[in-house]
This record gives structure tokens, sequence and C-alpha cells, in this order.
């Protein structure tokens, strides 16, 4: 009777989640395999068999073949496919949308870029202004057309950022000053935040060099003085030379253990202790260089 059937269902799934089952035949429905399509043509921003996928969604219903494989490999496949049914990509689609409008952040890096200098105009200039005129819409609010469907950018934040060496933000277009109106200028990194990049991260640069070196067999250590010593150079350097931020600490990090790179095969089984005084022998000389560009990024 039912008492039965229930009773049984319920030893099958204990077997089944025990694993018992694994290795069982079972025959299941899957998608069928499509043939292998035409690349993506030059110029077409979506792939063939992704346009065609879509069709076929739209208007037929997926054909599936039957298959006989071990139940350990098939349950993936029916999680997949009653996950799917579960899912509606309308609101999927919907909520997406709704999120980029209302909650989007669109960050827009090396603005500087794109300004010209107020006493010099040329060819490339003109371009850059072009560039400059093709973001006022943008940021102005405008439907902006997408594969998901059309998005407002009334209500999208948008930041901009550059180092503006060469020419200051008040070269930008006039409308585009208007349009980012909140200016920020932020402090150089001092000595103690280029130590907390060294040594906070999980994978730090430090941590990095240290597992390059191991690869070759080589352990390498590098001390807590030695990082203080780089976070100082790097800081001095930055104020002497050129302000290119914690981008500094990698030049340091690739001319300190520039020998060791080379080296690192005949020394494999070796462990190599960086101090202070190493990395002022190594790198403290460089930075007393006139000619320092062409060592230092």
């Amino acid at each position: 009777g039912s008492n039965n059937i229930a009773h049984n269902r319920e030893a099958f799934r204990k077997l089944l989640r025990d694993g018992h089952l694994n290795d069982r035949l079972i025959e299941v429905e899957v998608p069928e395999k499509k043939s292998p399509g035409t690349d993506t043509p030059p110029g077409n921003p979506f792939p063939m068999n992704e346009i065609v996928l879509r069709f076929d969604k739209m208007m037929t219903r997926q054909k599936v073949e039957k298959r006989e494989m071990p139940l350990k490999d098939a349950v993936p496949i029916l999680t997949e496919h009653e996950s799917e049914k579960l899912i509606s990509e309308e609101d999927i689609k919907r909520q997406a949308l709704w999120s980029v409008e209302q909650e989007g952040i669109v960050f827009i890096d090396e603005i500087d870029k794109i300004c010209s200098r107020g006493e010099y105009r040329g060819s490339a200039d003109a371009s850059s202004e072009g560039v400059q005129r093709d973001l006022l819409p943008l940021l102005e609010g405008s439907q902006v057309s997408t594969k998901h469907g059309n998005i407002s950018t009334e209500h999208i934040l948008f930041i901009a950022s550059g180092a503006f060496h060469y020419c200051k933000p008040s070269d930008l277009l006039a409308e585009l000053q208007g349009r980012l109106p909140i200016r920020v200028e932020l402090k150089p990194l001092t000595e103690e935040d280029m130590y907390t990049i060294l040594t906070e991260p999980e994978n730090n640069l430090v941590k990095q060099q240290c597992a390059l070196m191991f690869t070759e067999g080589v352990q390498m250590e590098i001390t807590d003085d030695a990082k203080r010593r780089i976070a100082k150079l790097a800081t001095q350097i930055n104020r002497d030379v050129e302000n290119i931020g914690a981008r500094r600490l990698h030049t340091i990090m690739e001319r300190l253990t520039e020998e060791l790179s080379f080296d690192a095969t005949d020394r494999a089984g070796e462990r190599i202790v960086i101090d202070a005084e190493d990395v002022q022998k190594r790198v403290g000389e460089l930075a007393k260089k006139s000619d320092l560009s062409r060592f230092i990024l």
C-alpha cells in the first residue's frame, strides 16, 4: 500500500544520500548537443551560437536526448535543470536593470588622459575633446541601449579620477566640470600607508615574491625591518622624483630581487633572509642617482 511505497522511498533516499547508489546507471534526458557553429564574425558583439540559443529558447522547446550515465554524474545535470525551472530570466533581468539604474556606480579612471593643456591644442587635443563631449550625455542622463534592454543613466553615480600631472581639472570642458561638481584631492601615501600595503593584504607583494622564489626551491624571507625600509624608500622616491603611488613598491621589489631571480635555479634549497641593510644596499644608492628615471618607473 501507500505505507510500503513511502517506506521504500525513504530507504532509497537514505541509500542515495549515503552514496551507495553512485555507480548505478540511470537514463536521464539532457539537452541535445549542437554541432559547432560558425565563430563570431568581425564586428558582431554576440556569438552566433548565443543568438541561435536565444532564438531557440524563444521559439521552440529545447531538444533533449536520452543518455545513460552513472547516478553521481546525473545529479549535477538534474540539479541544474530543476534550478532553471525555479528561476525566471525576465525577473532577473528586470531586477538587474533596476539595480544598475538606481544603485549603479561608474568609475572613470585616468580621466586626465583626455584632458588637454590650456596653452597648447593640437590634433590629439581635438580628439580628446571629442571623447569628453561623448561622455557628456552619459553624465547628464541618457538612455543607453544594451542587449538586456535600455538603461537610464540619470541616477547612476559617476566617479572620475586622474593624476593631473601635466594638466589641471580646470582644463576639462566646462560642461564636463559642471557634471562633476564635487572635487576631492587625495593626499600622497605616507610611509605608514606603504608599510600597510606591504603587510596587511592577504596576498601582498612580499608573499607573492616569496612564493615566486619558492617555485625555484629558494626559501626567501623579508624581515619586518626590511619592509619598513622599503616603505621609507618608496615614500622618499615618490617625494623626490615622481609620485606614482603604491606602484613604486613594485619597482623597488623588482630591483631588490633582480639578482636573486636570475640565480635562483642555482641556489635551490637555500634559505635567504633579506634585511634592512640589503634593501638599502640594493635600492638606496639607486635613489640618489640623477638618472633615476632609467631604473625606477
